[in-house]
């Protein structure tokens, strides 16, 4: 079964950048729609940004359009999420997914069939 492994979390200032990994071990990551989510405490978890299967096609969140880009890098079986330009609302834990079957158009919705555990992102002075 597909595991996946968010890193990259953290402590950043308001205005900062991070950039988060979601890598897999044993199963390559080319087969999959990756998309990104997050979830802050007392609110529902958030679509923010997916990458798809086939050909990469990208969709954004109107809240992070803009400010955050996904990538992939098939060498490192690893896709990314800059998020530049940080809130102090957008701290959350913030979670990758995969799905087999989005091959050329992905969602926002949590409809993914893999999920990682998620890494903590905090925006604070």
């Amino acid at each position: 079964q597909l595991q996946l492994v968010e890193s990259g979390g953290g402590l950043v200032q308001p205005g900062g950048s991070l950039r988060l990994s979601c890598a897999a071990s044993r199963f390559t990551l080319d087969y999959y729609a990756i998309a990104w989510f997050r979830q802050a405490p007392v609110k529902e978890r958030e679509g923010l940004s997916c990458i798809t299967r086939r050909d990469g096609r990208t969709n954004y969140a109107d809240s992070v359009k803009g400010r955050f880009t996904i990538s992939r890098d098939f060498a490192k079986n690893t896709v990314y999420l800059q998020m530049n330009s940080l809130k102090p609302e957008d701290t959350a834990v913030y979670y990758c997914a995969a799905d087999p079957q989005m091959f050329s158009l992905c969602v926002l919705s949590d409809e993914y069939d893999y999920w990682g555990q998620g890494t903590q992102v905090t925006v604070s002075s």
